[in-house]
């Protein structure tokens, strides 16, 4: 995931693949009541798909994949082998994975959701040497014809050319018992004819994140890709972290991870930037007919229309990944405290990701699909496509207020909403007052609590109201909650703390998990999976690993780069 542009991949932007799902509810009393127990939410999460070990696969070698779909729709790099090139004329070339050097562990698997849910497979499975095998790229799946994605696309606000998969395998579409069609792909698997300078691998550091990073903005409502197992190993890989020079051996891991599809704008960019129009025309009816239903194949207008649901879901998703304190810049983030001119990539050095330019970015990529459908658009259609993006930023920004009214626990619609909305954005900025923890204790604490000031542990809360303004900001919110008819201060609760993480994949959680897999401990990266998989309910387990506190002191030390 090292470029934004990765991220507005079709099957990221089209919330009609990905249905959102916001976590289990929570109870409307206090957090001693809240408490969840480990196997009960697991076995909630189990009844959600009725299954019985007796349908599942119990053998990978009865478990298959197809890759036909995509070999027979597109041509293929007419080259054998993995040597860097320059690729024309094709979508995919094929290119084997290169098996990680032993010994090999499982760091990490999503059990229930994924593994069983999706993908149909014993969890008991998962256990044997034949899934280690399969699933860091030893073997191949019966039916993979592995295949590297060739794209191209902008770093950092420039043209970068040919980027593609270069260093991540697509092993073939599977399609579930319920009918779902997923593609899976191995990331960290050797090297690919786009692997330009790298080496093809990834390293735990960065695997560990990309892994809980996807599964918990799944269990956050935010559309994404999602994260089957990683699996780390012995093999040196030379990595410099902040590209100072600095370099050290670190050990290779391959994420074995889905999604519905892996095109993305860079897909179409590369074709256009080529003149090859033939195939971006190609390519284009392809991803409509296969992701896209409610658009008709025989439309005049289907590229426009496609272009105009890219733009409406680009703006929510942009929007709700902000909603739980998430930025994207060239890496993967959250908040701790709220800033708009924070850079969260030590690499950013014009901090064009920083966090008050998530939007601007996403517009940026916007426009430059534009330029990748105009040869296949009409002038007029040209025009009117022009015209879409404009909306985007009032699409945006009508989510946005949305969200964070539901946040607050608002109902209904009323003039001063966005005046209350930025001004607690702007006490919670001037207090660098924690984002997670503000709106989550907001929910916890009763209207009565609000009334007298009784934030008693609530130390988010403690913090913000130190700003000079509280009071004020206090009295029009208690004001405008009292105007809610037939509310009630349980339901408030419930509703915000429905919406209000408790737990969010910080910086200093996922490193501290990092280190202690490095030394092949790898419970707390079981911890947090487990953890992030319920982000709205209290947890025991997480009260006590400090997962709810204040950040410790040596987290604001932790820096991020692309390669991190």
């Amino acid at each position: 995931m090292c470029s934004i542009h990765t991220v507005l991949v079709f099957a990221l932007v089209a919330t009609t693949i990905f249905t959102p799902v916001y976590g289990l509810e929570v109870c409307q009393s206090t957090d001693r009541d809240c408490h969840s127990h480990d196997e009960k939410a697991l076995d909630t999460v189990k009844s959600r798909w009725n299954m019985s070990v007796s349908n599942l696969i119990q053998n990978l070698d009865q478990f298959s994949v197809s890759c036909k779909k995509l070999i027979e729709a597109f041509p293929i790099d007419e080259v054998d082998g993995d040597f860097v090139r320059t690729v024309k004329n094709c979508i995919f070339s094929k290119s084997i994975p290169t098996p990680l050097k032993g010994p090999l562990r499982l760091a990490a698997v999503s059990k229930v959701d994924v593994i069983e849910g999706i993908l149909d497979v014993d969890m008991a499975v998962t256990q044997s040497e034949e899934f280690l095998h399969y699933a860091s790229g030893g073997g191949l799946l019966p039916g993979s014809v592995p295949l590297a994605h060739r794209y191209g696309g902008h770093q950092f606000g420039y043209w970068a050319g040919q980027l593609g998969d270069g260093r991540a395998h697509s092993l073939g579409q599977y399609t579930n018992r319920k009918g779902e069609v997923w593609e899976l792909q191995l990331k960290g698997s050797g090297k690919t004819p786009y692997s330009r300078s790298g080496d093809g691998r990834a390293v735990i550091r960065s695997s560990v994140r990309e892994f809980l990073c996807s599964e918990a903005m799944h269990f956050l409502g935010v559309p994404t890709s999602r994260a089957a197992s990683l699996i780390v190993s012995d093999e040196p890989v030379l990595r410099d972290q902040f590209y100072n020079g600095n370099l050290k051996t670190e050990r290779g891991a391959v994420v074995l991870r889905l999604a519905k599809s892996w095109f993305r704008i860079g897909s179409l960019e590369i074709l256009a930037q080529s003149g090859e129009i033939d195939l971006l025309r190609k390519l284009l009816n392809f991803v409509i007919d296969e992701h896209f239903s409610s658009i008709k194949s025989d439309d005049p207008d289907k590229y426009l229309m496609y272009y105009s649901t890219v733009v409406n879901e680009t703006a929510h998703l942009i929007a709700q990944w902000m909603s739980v304190g998430f930025a994207h810049g060239e890496n993967l983030f959250w908040l701790n405290i709220l800033s708009y001119d924070f850079v969260p990539n030590t690499s950013d050095d014009e901090g064009r990701y920083r966090i008050g330019a998530q939007a601007n970015v996403a517009l940026f990529n916007l426009e430059k699909l534009l330029m990748a459908l105009s040869p296949v658009l009409s002038k007029k259609q040209q025009q009117e496509a022009k015209i879409i993006l404009k909306g985007y930023v009032d699409t945006y920004q009508m989510r946005i207020h949305q969200l964070f009214k539901s946040k607050l626990g608002l109902l209904g619609e009323e003039e001063d909403d966005g005046y209350l909305i930025a001004f607690l954005l702007k006490m919670m900025e001037d207090t660098q007052s924690d984002f997670t923890m503000t709106f989550r204790q907001l929910g916890d604490v009763s209207a009565q609590q609000l009334h007298n000031r009784n934030f008693t542990q609530m130390w988010a809360l403690e913090d913000l109201s130190s700003h000079k303004l509280f009071s004020d900001w206090l009295s029009m919110y208690l004001l405008r909650l009292s105007r809610q008819q037939n509310d009630n201060n349980l339901d408030r609760q419930h509703r915000m703390n429905n919406v209000n993480p408790r737990y969010v994949l910080r910086n200093w959680m996922a490193e501290s998990a990092i280190r202690k897999a490095e030394m092949n401990d790898f419970s707390e990266v079981e911890l947090l999976h487990h953890i992030l998989s319920f982000p709205f309910v209290t947890q025991e387990t997480a009260e006590e690993a400090g997962y709810a506190a204040r950040p410790p002191l040596w987290a604001k030390r932790l820096k991020v780069s692309c390669s991190s």
